[in-house]
């Protein structure tokens, strides 16, 4: 079993430096820019979803509020009229109506705290995402700052290798050998 556990070890370790190597900050910070501008338009439907039922709740409110209206002119006419028993039924109409219209209000006032709370969440991920953009600018400028240093230290090190520096001042040597010699000779 040992050696299928190192083998697996192997096998990731290579795939996760393959991956690293591919990995293009700039690309990975515009995609994600890209992942979070896409998560604000839903965000942003869920809000407008949210106004609309907000909305449809308040016009329930008023429809209950109005029948409740309705019913209660209805019952003192009825008194009017002397029709004591379509004045109670008109009544138990009314009652009916506007308690519906209170749960609906309370409803719609809930709604309302939460649509707002929503509006509120969708402005800070706006905001984050313009942050996140900016931010975004600085980490590809250092990034290629980066590799531009990382670049010309490599440069430094291949000129740092002595090899051809040696075998110059040994040439350098040999020459001025062959030239003393030369006087020498003379």
């Amino acid at each position: 079993m040992g050696i299928f556990d190192r083998l697996s070890t192997l096998i990731r370790s290579n795939i996760n430096d393959l991956i690293s190597r591919a990995e293009n900050p700039e690309k990975m910070l515009n995609q994600l820019i890209v992942d979070m501008r896409t998560q604000l338009a839903k965000a942003k439907q869920q809000v407008a979803a949210a106004i609309a039922d907000e909305k449809r709740l308040a016009a329930q409110v008023d429809q209950e509020k109005k029948a409740a209206e309705d019913w209660e002119k209805r019952a003192v006419l009825a008194v009017q009229e002397g029709r004591d028993d379509l004045a109670k039924q008109a009544l138990l109409r009314h009652n009916e109506h506007a308690q519906g219209a209170l749960q609906l209000h309370d409803t719609w006032i809930k709604h309302r705290e939460e649509t707002d709370k929503l509006k509120v969440s969708l402005r800070q991920l706006n905001d984050r995402i313009e942050e996140a953009k900016r931010k975004k600018n600085i980490l590809i400028a250092r990034q290629k700052r980066a590799e531009a240093h990382k670049r010309i230290q490599e440069t430094m090190s291949s000129i740092g290798d002595k090899s051809a520096f040696e075998t110059f001042e040994k040439m350098a040597e040999q020459i001025e050998h062959e030239e003393r010699k030369l006087i020498a000779a003379a």
